[in-house]
């Protein structure tokens, strides 16, 4: 049975609602999505589907998360709050053992720490603590000389400048982004869930592979001591699959800033939205000077972690360089493990947000999304 597709578009966006239509009718029945786009400040993709999927609701979104956090050390650099190149110490002094004294904030920023997990792991209630986390690392020897390259700090860059803010303002990174964000603008985009909102949250769902992409997965060599296992923590035994880490109740009250967010597409497309631009009567959130220095290009290359080319600004992922090179020089944003994508292209005034439950494969920004964004961004060039 065809599932229906629910939502609107604006006037010259027909062929996104075409092009969500044509990829629900090939996804497995039990298909969950939203897809939401703003053009200027204006929505003009506003689009869900799937039995039990609502406009509001909220979804695990992983990394995704990282963007809120970037965007608030975004707000505190543009205030002068904190300074990309004074070192990390300076706010943080014991993050200065073995080694790590001489980094500065913009190279943490950059994913060039070196400190990507420990050594011994971490507990399942220590990822859920950004503080933990933080006061873990702090004596952590890195994994490479710090500054001399970069690696995807995937469980732990949130907890790891979420320190550097509480140190600077009194506040947690939650709380300055609750108060200076999400609130004003009312998106649905939470770093710590309020338990009132929990009926609406949507529990992720393992993937599901069809032969083709499970003969890749089997193929992926692993290692039980690799960057990659260290940094998602699946050296530890009994660590459990990173599709569960949003279906714990613990992760999503506390919010924890490198992948414990939960939003909808509205909450992830009107948070880029508001970054760049006017958004009921307000304006932009960040300033040119600040839009084009986060959108810059920071770290670029072969990715100790990913093992693969990547990209990074400050913080957020420089997505027109390695992932969609369509859209405007120095956009930025961030894709979530399960399956989301989000971002703004300044240049062109796009904003993107995507959510599924069903966790993608092989993990990473949806395969869809390709799609999705192009057909996004000819119907933004064509207005």
């Amino acid at each position: 049975m065809t599932q229906e597709i629910h939502g609107t578009v604006a006037d010259g966006f027909e062929p996104v609602r075409a092009e969500f239509a044509a990829f629900v009718a090939g996804e497995l029945p039990d298909y969950e999505g939203q897809l939401c786009a703003y053009v200027h400040g204006r929505k003009v993709v506003d689009l869900w589907a799937g039995d039990g999927c609502e406009a509001d609701s909220l979804h695990g979104v992983f990394s995704s998360t990282k963007g809120a956090a970037f965007l608030v050390v975004a707000l505190l650099v543009q205030e002068g709050t904190l300074e990309p190149d004074r070192k990390v110490t300076y706010y943080w002094p014991e993050f200065g053992a073995e080694g790590k004294g001489g980094l500065t904030l913009r190279d943490l920023l950059s994913h060039r720490a070196g400190v990507v997990g420990l050594d011994a792991g971490f507990t399942g209630s220590e990822l859920a603590d950004d503080r933990a986390i933080a006061e873990r690392l702090a004596d952590q020897r890195p994994f490479w000389r710090p500054g001399t390259a970069f690696g995807y700090h995937a469980f732990v860059i949130g907890a790891l400048v979420g320190e550097v803010v509480r140190r600077a303002t009194g506040r947690t990174l939650q709380e300055v982004y609750e108060e200076r964000i999400r609130a004003p603008y009312g998106l649905e985009f939470h770093l710590g869930l309020p338990e009132a909102l929990e009926p609406r949250y949507r529990s992720v769902q393992p993937m599901a592979p069809t032969p083709e992409q499970q003969a890749v997965l089997d193929a992926t060599p692993t290692g039980p001591h690799t960057l990659a296992s260290i940094a998602y923590n699946t050296h530890v035994p009994g660590a459990g699959e990173l599709v569960d880490y949003p279906n714990s109740r613990a992760v999503r009250a506390s919010g924890p800033a490198s992948a414990g967010g939960v939003a909808s597409a509205r909450g992830l497309a009107g948070m880029y939205a508001a970054a760049i631009s006017e958004v009921d009567e307000r304006p932009p959130l960040l300033k040119p000077d600040t839009i084009a220095e986060v959108g810059q290009i920071h770290s670029t290359g072969y990715d100790l972690v990913a093992r693969i080319h990547k990209s990074f600004g400050l913080g957020f992922q420089a997505i027109s360089d390695y992932v969609y090179p369509y859209l405007g020089a120095g956009s930025f944003g961030h894709s979530g493990a399960g399956g989301s994508q989000a971002f703004a292209d300044p240049r062109g005034g796009l904003a993107y947000g995507y959510t599924r439950r069903r966790f993608a494969c092989p993990g990473g920004a949806a395969p869809e999304n390709e799609r999705f964004v192009r057909t996004v961004h000819r119907a933004a060039l064509a207005g």
